[in-house]
């Protein structure tokens, strides 16, 4: 095959370890914390003063809102202040300061990235596309997050991107999210603990229900039983489990995309969350939500969750149900097919699977769509983001890993009506690690979780050796003419 002709953009974006959030700092021992206020306490007024103005000029410039930081981080801590006197709000800031610290968040990486369409498509010139591009932030301790670029794709193909906010900002967590009983229920059943104290708990509850609600009726259950049986603490646990992994943040409309940063948030993902596909995907009456599939890492096992998202704004972060959800790397197809919604994933991490579900938080049955075949993918394959529909039916942009464990991107062709039959593939990479870009974090990957299309034109961001990410262009026509060629009876 000729190889194809892949047009650089000169887009390079490398870690930054200036860009830091505060995050609080608190010992698991309360002896420490308590220790720790003690000697806060200690000092008289003037003092704690002073070293409220010092920290203030120290760090001051680098947060934005950090006063507020501080507050919220001395609330964390506040139960275990023993003194009777109230405290001034120098004083409270101060303790605050002392329970919060600095997280480089991509001081290690800035990679595996995903392009979308951005909701707001206002101000541009004809035949431009202002897109968001979500990266996998990694700072110390491997812990990964989210962060976010925006950029615009001109007429011309060139492809710039937004100079990025020296600032980085978390989402507020809603501290009384929304449930919904029928997706509580299943996931119970399917971790095992439904059982008849979890259904008393759930029979008292409203179709949608809230935290507060939640934890009112698990309170009522547990009053009835007086000492709690060991199985009925382990499912209250696993609610309570249940109810953290299904949470909400939103960011103000002041904070610039650059800025917005989701964090781990529930114990599941406490080691990172880990190469989110995002798509925008279009309902059967035109409405538009984006969801983006993601690893969830908590230090010893992975768990495929869920993001929503209508405005890059407002988050819901959502477990995925069914026997299906296995492995890491699925991903949503952009629109239902036949009135379903359809997934890629890698059940076996081995092999591409194909599934179909009526809810988009519910899988199984999956079948497989293609197996290694190709000398560079003889370890394994999987996706690199949600397919992409063309009028010669769906492109999907692949991954393969090979000798030496080197992972090239690839491409196979899907019928557009049913996706199951694969129309072509490419018999070489579509692209390979090469010369500087071997060396990283991982040496020898190029890696992506989704590129879109523009104007006949693949927009294609991906990360170099698990360290850096770049965006290159492909002519579409070009790329799917090769798919042609090497097509399979």
């Amino acid at each position: 095959m000729r190889r194809l002709t892949l047009h650089p953009t000169g887009i390079n974006l490398r870690p930054n370890t200036a860009r830091v959030l505060v995050r609080t700092f608190i010992p698991g021992d309360t002896a420490r914390i308590v220790n720790i206020i003690g000697r806060a306490l200690a000092l008289s007024e003037a003092e704690t003063r002073e070293q409220l103005a010092e920290t203030t000029v120290a760090f001051g410039e680098r947060h934005q809102d950090l006063r507020g930081v501080w507050c919220r981080h001395f609330e964390r801590v506040k139960g275990h202040v023993f003194s009777g006197r109230p405290l001034s709000e120098a004083r409270q800031l101060y303790i605050g300061a002392l329970f919060s610290g600095e997280y480089a968040l991509e001081a290690a990486a800035l990679f595996n990235p995903s392009i979308v369409p951005d909701p707001d498509q206002s101000g541009l010139a004809e035949g431009e596309l202002r897109f968001i591009l979500s990266l996998r932030a990694t700072g110390e301790g491997h812990i990964s997050s989210i962060e976010f670029r925006s950029g615009i794709v001109h007429a011309d193909h060139a492809v710039t991107i937004d100079d990025p906010s020296r600032f980085v900002t978390a989402p507020a967590l809603n501290p009384n999210p929304t449930y919904r009983k029928s997706v509580f229920l299943h996931k119970l059943m399917e971790m095992g603990f439904e059982n008849d104290w979890s259904n008393d708990v759930m029979k008292s509850l409203n179709k949608d229900f809230t935290l507060s609600e939640l934890e009112a009726a698990m309170r009522r259950a547990a009053s009835e039983l007086g000492p709690l049986p060991r199985e009925v603490q382990r499912t209250a646990e696993c609610v309570r489990w249940l109810a953290e992994s299904n949470y909400e943040v939103h960011f103000p409309p002041s904070v610039a995309v650059s800025e917005r940063i989701i964090f781990p948030v529930s114990s599941n993902e406490s080691n990172g969350m880990e190469d989110a596909r995002f798509v925008r995907f279009v309902e059967d009456d035109g409405s538009v939500i984006y969801y983006a599939t993601y690893t969830a890492y908590n230090g010893r096992a992975i768990l495929p969750q869920l993001l929503e998202t209508s405005d890059f704004l407002n988050f819901r972060a959502r477990t995925l149900n069914g026997r299906a959800v296995q492995n890491k790397g699925m991903a949503f197809f952009p629109r239902r097919i036949d009135g379903r919604y359809a997934m890629i994933s890698r059940q076996d991490d081995e092999n591409l699977f194909l599934m179909y579900s009526d809810n988009p938080h519910f899988w199984s049955e999956p079948q497989i769509l293609r197996r290694p075949t190709q000398s560079w993918e003889m370890v394994k394959i999987g996706n690199c983001g949600s397919p992409i529909e063309t009028e010669a039916g769906w492109l999907v942009i692949t991954h393969g890993v090979g000798p030496m464990r080197q992972y090239c991107l690839g491409a196979i062709l899907l019928d557009l009506h049913d996706p199951s039959i694969v129309l072509a593939e490419l018999t070489d990479p579509l692209l390979s690690p090469s010369g500087a870009e071997r060396e990283g974090y991982v040496p020898n990957v190029v890696y992506t979780c989704g590129a879109l299309v523009h104007r006949d034109r693949l927009i294609l961001p991906y990360g170099l050796s698990d360290t850096a990410t770049t965006i290159a262009t492909i002519d579409l026509p070009e790329l799917l003419a090769a798919l042609t060629k090497s097509k399979t009876p």
